[in-house]
């Protein structure tokens, strides 16, 4: 097959690697924004800034500048960017014919001083408002970059309602290192990419305050809860949130030491400001950045997310680590199947 991927980060590179490295021999384009950044990865052929230390192989080509002739030809294109440039992304895509799907997780956030009521939509309802003609999907699932790129056991899901698309991304991903499970919910593993995100920046500051793990089981599962009435809410398959993409992604993001939204909660915690918890992670934590969205939408909804409200109030500075969990710890008696 030809891959492009559009987009040079951590998670990029990685998904570029993995289809390098498949048993099928897939001719791999990598796509860089910035053009020394491009010209660093081919002379070190590594990616110095989001995965140092690790090889790229040697298959791997490198590109920067226009991109449009890159997926000419092409069996799928990758777009890898942050869900803040993805709306551009897809537009640029128009014309593309081959399947094309998305890493990025979240809610889109309004720009500064722009409408919001075209915003807070999910990846799929940005495609269908800048993009319909694209056959489209998303690949996610409970899946760190650095493991991806180092060959280690992954489970992932290709989610498009086209089965070219989810057949496509079988193909290119699927290998002894990592297994790909089709699912026609896309709207199910949005949500759930989406809202581990937010979620783990409060299990992050469970940890950071040394709460326990009863705390931190605690608000794993009813942050699961929360999740799956906004993926109800919005159309999506009850059982997708016990599958990879929803109780697999949040286990991964609330625990795992990669975690840069567990980190965030975890420098909160320690008294550092949200500016210096974002700065010093060096790449970008989506929970920050769709919180308020996913709230926004949530109410909008009438669905009731107390966690993410607590985790919002958290960032906007509202709220001290100490009252966010006083405030989630002060919520009256509730049954649990609410």
């Amino acid at each position: 097959m030809k891959i492009i991927v559009l987009g040079a980060g951590a998670w990029g590179t990685a998904v570029a690697m993995s289809a390098a490295q498949h048993p099928a021999g897939h001719a791999v384009t990598l796509w860089a924004r910035d053009a020394a950044q491009a010209a660093q990865m081919q002379t070190q052929r590594q990616n110095a800034r989001y995965l140092p230390g690790i090889t790229l192989p040697p298959s791997i080509t490198l590109a920067h500048g226009d991109f449009a002739a890159l997926w000419t030809g092409a069996d799928l294109v990758i777009v890898a960017t942050p869900m803040a440039a993805l709306r551009g992304m897809l537009q640029a895509l128009h014309g593309c014919a081959a399947p094309v799907a998305w890493l990025c997780k979240g809610f889109e956030a309004a720009p500064l001083g722009v409408d919001s009521s075209s915003f807070g939509l999910l990846a799929h309802e940005i495609q269908a408002q800048v993009a319909p003609d694209l056959i489209a999907g998303v690949f996610s699932g409970p899946s760190f970059a650095q493991e991806v790129a180092l060959g280690q056991p992954t489970a992932l899901v290709a989610a498009s309602a086209h089965a070219q698309v989810r057949d496509a991304l079988v193909s290119a991903f699927h290998s002894p290192s990592v297994r790909v499970y089709a699912n026609e919910d896309i709207v199910g593993v949005e949500v759930g990419g989406a809202v581990k995100n937010v979620l783990a920046i409060a299990t992050g500051l469970c940890d950071g305050l040394a709460l326990g793990l009863n705390a931190r089981a605690a608000l794993i599962t009813r942050g699961l809860a929360e999740m799956t009435r906004l993926g109800l809410a919005l159309g999506a398959r009850p059982d997708t949130f016990m599958g990879l993409s929803g109780l697999g992604d949040l286990v991964l993001t609330a625990t795992g030491d990669l975690s840069r939204n567990r980190r965030v909660g975890m420098l909160l915690a320690e008294g550092k400001t949200l500016q210096q918890a974002v700065e010093s992670l060096g790449h970008v934590a989506e929970g920050v950045y769709s919180a308020r969205t996913v709230a926004q939408r949530a109410a909008a909804l009438g669905v009731d997310m107390p966690i993410t409200r607590a985790v919002v109030a958290l960032l906007d500075g509202q709220l001290t680590p100490a009252d966010a969990v006083v405030t989630l710890m002060g919520r009256g008696p509730a049954s649990e199947l609410t």
